[in-house]
């Protein structure tokens, strides 16, 4: 008598957490892509190389989507500036989600925003995009140019862009 009195009341659970108006008051889950440490190392190791192929001793920083570093990188020779520098051109590019090279001239003019602390508005910085979410940013320092950083760090993103396209990360 119990087990025929529990399979109506079963029936009807089912019937109200499956109906429209049960889902709809459900919450919504959205699935974002983040950047793994494991991306984020291997864009700041090939970065790093592309810039030593060169001969160009520079610092890496590869930040999250909120701009907290992920990877943090350092050439033997590379000055100590340059980590702070790499860190704040990563930082700038994935909050205002564009290359700091396309913001150098942003902040140069009379009636421009006033200069904020800890972001660089020079060559050197990309955001990170994939399935059509920023996951986070590159930053690069220590080359004679900072169209030499942001090539670097260009060839960094090329290192992981399937994985990118996929967005297996």
């Amino acid at each position: 008598m119990r087990h025929a009195f529990s399979i109506p009341v079963l029936a009807a659970v089912l019937v109200v957490a499956t109906s429209p108006v049960a889902a709809a008051e459900m919450p919504v889950a959205v699935k974002i892509p983040r950047l793994t440490v494991e991306a984020s190392e291997k864009l700041a190791r090939a970065t790093l190389e592309a810039c030593r192929k060169q001969g160009i001793q520079i610092a890496v920083t590869v930040v999250d989507r909120s701009g907290d570093p992920m990877v943090v990188l350092r050439d033997t020779l590379a000055p100590r500036l340059t980590l702070e520098i790499s860190r704040q051109k990563a930082y700038t590019a994935v909050n205002f989600n564009a290359s700091t090279g396309s913001m150098a001239s942003r902040f140069t003019h009379p009636f421009s925003v006033g200069k904020v602390e800890g972001l660089v508005f020079s060559a050197g910085g990309l955001p990170i995009e994939a399935a059509g979410n920023i996951v986070g940013a590159v930053g690069v320092s220590g080359a004679p140019t900072g169209e030499q950083d942001e090539a670097c760090a260009k060839a960094g993103l090329d290192a992981i862009a399937l994985d990118l396209e996929s967005a297996s990360l």
